[in-house]
């Protein structure tokens, strides 16, 4: 690039400044839409790659193979003496086990205590992941089961400046225990699904605090597996079936292995994995931002393309005096090239000014905390400017440098590069306008479809419902749960308050069990079952189809003290209906099924979606007990009230800190349960609407900057029309026209590429909107009206032109 070319970029960009804005304008803001987005999409996707050799570490997944249970599929957890088991079969195994994580724990700290992210961990922990240390070693200290490691934020918090090495910490979890402070790890950063600021041995004795633990099918824990290379993850996991039939005789049977799996899952792909439903929807949501980041970049690449080999095709005159004058081709192919890179190369730091400067309002519309890494950042624009530069500045180059100075000066050769010219900037805004039109379909559906999850009926009345989390402490003895639970019911603007083992929002227990079918082969369907006191269905309002409820009055819908083997009265849901059989909910009433354990049907209650929109609400069965707060492992509470919420938790809480001041006092409403469920889609709802919202703003300002440049290429034809009669509105249709039917065309490729995407997406959902046609002609019908509006005002000028001053222009 020569000085030459500067000085011919400079009076290029100043003598048309409204094209040069339009330029460089949409092609920064698409820039900036692509960086952001990326931004994203790197961030979603270097999970855990901070951890030394990452890429030795395996999450074990538990892989439920029934097609009946309501846990199909993978799930991070697994029994909580698989890790030992696996020990005893594969001697020198590398491994190690985490039990809670985010508020996992209780620290006492005097008369006060705190809620803190506590994981229990095998001594083996740091073989698995090196945490960087910044005090002590964690190498062999966790093999004292009195040693505890915080993290440089929870030593800030509890000791200050002082020395944190050697200080006492006292922390609850499954019993009370003061350690000791052994090291110091540094704080876990944003892009870590750990949420993790105490470590603590993992107790020698669990199976006592829960029967479940050695229990094949359980899900207590996560197990994570440090293998030397990937040959050797492979040769584990082809053992795992045979593994399982052995080990897993007592509660599978044989060949357990066809009825679950463990599968080895590389710890940096765990992030887009999670339970249930959202792991197809996580990469989903990923995939469709990140192509929205690409396909913006690409209409804004199409649109200054466009507008650029337009415009130059004005420039054949000085081409061809160039030419005139002693230029060779070759040296007006660089200076087309060189003004072209250099263009971008203003364009590119434009966009990197605004992402900068656009940043925090994506992250607070996002709830993300993105930044810039311009290590990064900087040579990816150097290499796209380049590479945009050249596509941009190709065309004209090898265009007008091959124009024969003398058929140019004699205007033989249309300047706007004749029909082969406009047939190709037709076929970039058909490109560029499905792509917009796409964008706008997508938001319609993403719009619609969080909508839609929002207001679903739920099978329970969401609005006057508050849960108490804090009740399933194992520090909390069942007369404490008694005295909360009695002062609870006292308060005035409370009407019902019910213990259970499951609450909105899917905290508490989760179990399964396979229920025999009267008649039928084989153990039958599996069903999701819950453990429920008196008053829970009215506490949550819940719909009873057929049958009657639980009634404490009624010893023999009592559990608490006999053996399922001698028969349970129990409610199930709607769902389970068609998995036991049954046609109509009075069809069922009165039913046994479970031959081993006869469970007899009493009634049939609405379904009650604990879980959001994206997990299917599984077939289930309800048992019950008269007195959850004796009977229950995990109890929860929920408290149908009115009134101010606010006021409803700060009387709880008091109540709380008196009875109960061992334990931080946690109550939310369920609309704060669920909200849970509806962030990450709302977070891509967001986004994308940003993106397409931009997208389509630079597909406006190219058609209205080659609508422009089109009009007035065209103002002596338009002068030559009006001579011989035509109306004002004969030349608006005409240039308006000119413009409708790449437009119009754009649809062949925006609906089917909608479609896929919107499909896929959908997919995600177990509740979900129709993908109905309307989403895609008004999408259209919308694209089309901008375009027409985008147009219309040139147009409407060009109509108003005088004939004689028309035909004198050029």
């Amino acid at each position: 690039m020569n000085r030459f070319a500067l000085l011919s970029l400079y009076r290029s960009l100043t003598r048309h400044k409204l094209y040069a804005a339009l330029n460089i304008g949409g092609l920064a803001i698409g820039i900036a839409v692509f960086i952001v987005l990326g931004l994203y999409v790197r961030f979603e996707t270097s999970y855990e790659t901070w951890l030394p050799d990452y890429d030795k570490v395996y999450l074990v997944q538990s892989e439920w193979k029934d097609e009946t249970s309501p846990l199909q599929g993978a799930n991070p957890y697994t029994m909580g003496g698989l890790l030992d088991e696996l020990r005893e079969d594969f001697p020198g195994i590398v491994g190690t086990r985490i039990l809670g994580g985010e508020e996992g724990g209780i620290v006492q700290r005097k008369n006060n205590a705190v809620t803190e992210d506590v994981a229990m961990v095998d001594p083996s922990f740091f073989e698995v992941f090196d945490l960087p240390m910044a005090q002590g070693s964690g190498s062999e200290s966790l093999a004292d089961p009195n040693n505890v490691f915080i993290s440089e934020s929870a030593a800030r918090r509890y000791f200050g400046d002082k020395d944190p090495i050697g200080q006492t910490l006292t922390i609850s979890t499954y019993m009370t225990t003061a350690y000791r402070v052994a090291g110091v790890f540094e704080d876990l950063p944003a892009n870590s699904d750990f949420r993790i600021s105490i470590l603590i041995p993992l107790l020698d004795n669990m199976d006592e605090f829960n029967p479940y633990w050695r229990n094949w099918g359980s899900a207590s824990l996560q197990t994570f597996l440090r293998f030397p290379d990937a040959a050797a993850a492979q040769r584990f996991d082809a053992a795992m079936p045979e593994f399982i039939d052995r080990r897993g005789r007592a509660n599978f049977g044989e060949n357990g292995s066809d009825i679950m799996n463990l599968r080895l899952l590389p710890l940096a792909d765990a992030h887009l994995e999670p339970e249930g439903a959202a792991s197809a929807s996580a990469k989903t949501t990923l995939v469709t931002l990140g192509l929205v980041g690409v396909f913006t970049l690409l209409i804004a690449l199409i649109n200054y393309i466009n507008l650029a080999t337009a415009r130059a095709g004005l420039r054949a005159r000085e081409v061809a005096m160039r030419k005139v004058l002693g230029g060779d081709r070759a040296a007006i192919m660089r200076q087309f090239l060189a003004e072209a890179i250099l263009t971008v190369a203003v364009a590119s730091l434009l966009g990197l000014i605004l992402a900068e400067l656009g940043l925090p309002l994506v992250n607070a519309a996002g709830g993300l905390s993105l930044a810039i890494p311009y290590g990064v950042v900087v040579p990816t624009l150097v290499v796209l400017t380049i590479v945009v530069g050249v596509l941009a500045g190709l065309y004209p180059a090898l265009v007008l440098s091959a124009f024969r100075p003398a058929a140019v000066l004699a205007s033989s050769r249309s300047p706007g590069g004749g029909r082969a010219g406009a047939r190709v900037r037709e076929g970039l805004v058909v490109l560029q306008f499905g792509l917009a039109t796409a964008f706008l379909i997508g938001a319609a559906v993403l719009l619609a479809q969080t909508r839609h999850v929002r207001a679903t009926d739920v099978g329970f009345q969401r609005e006057g419902l508050m849960a108490v989390l804090s009740l399933r402490d194992s520090q909390i003895d069942a007369l404490q749960k008694r005295a909360f639970m009695t002062e609870v019911r006292a308060l005035p603007q409370v009407s019902q308050a019910a213990l259970a083992n499951a609450v909105v929002g899917g905290s508490g227990d989760r179990n399964a069990t396979n229920v025999e079918l009267p008649g039928v082969e084989g153990s039958g369907p599996s069903l999701m079952w819950e453990q429920v006191g008196p008053h829970y269905f009215d506490a949550y309002g819940t719909r009873l189809l057929a049958g009657r409820l639980f009634d404490a009055k009624r010893q023999v819908d009592d559990s608490s003290d006999r053996s399922w083997a001698s028969g349970v009265n129990i409610l199930i849901n709607r769902e389970a209906l068609s998995t036991l059989g049954f046609a109509t909910p009075q069809e069922a009433v009165g039913k046994t099924v479970g031959l081993g354990n006869p469970k007899t049907i009493i009634g049939v209650v609405e379904n009650m979606d604990f879980s959001g929109p994206r997990d299917p609400i599984g077939p289930t069965f309800y048992v019950f007990v008269t007195d959850p707060a004796a009977s229950l492992e995990t109890t929860v509470a929920s408290i149908r009230f009115e009134g101010d919420p606010r006021a409803l938790h700060d009387t709880l809480a008091d109540i709380w800190r008196r009875l109960i001041p061992q334990v931080p006092f946690d109550g939310q409403t369920a609309d704060q349960r669920l909200t849970q469920f509806y962030e990450d889609d709302d977070r891509t709802m967001r986004l994308f609407a940003i993106g397409a919202g931009l997208a389509v703003l630079i597909g406006i300002v190219g058609l209205w900057g080659l609508a422009s440049f089109n009009t007035a290429r065209r103002t002596k034809e338009i002068g030559i029309r009006k001579s011989l009669g035509a109306s004002a509105r004969d030349i608006v249709k005409l240039l308006v026209g000119q413009f409708m039917r790449p437009v119009v065309l754009a649809n062949l490729i925006a609906w089917p590429l909608a479609y896929y995407a919107m499909r896929t997406w959908l997919a995600g959902f177990d509740d979900r909107i129709a993908l109905s046609p309307l989403y895609f002609i008004g999408a259209s019908l919308l694209a089309i009206a901008i375009a027409v509006l985008t147009v219309l005002g040139q147009s409407l000028r060009a109509s108003r032109t005088a004939p004689a001053w028309a035909l004198r222009h050029d």
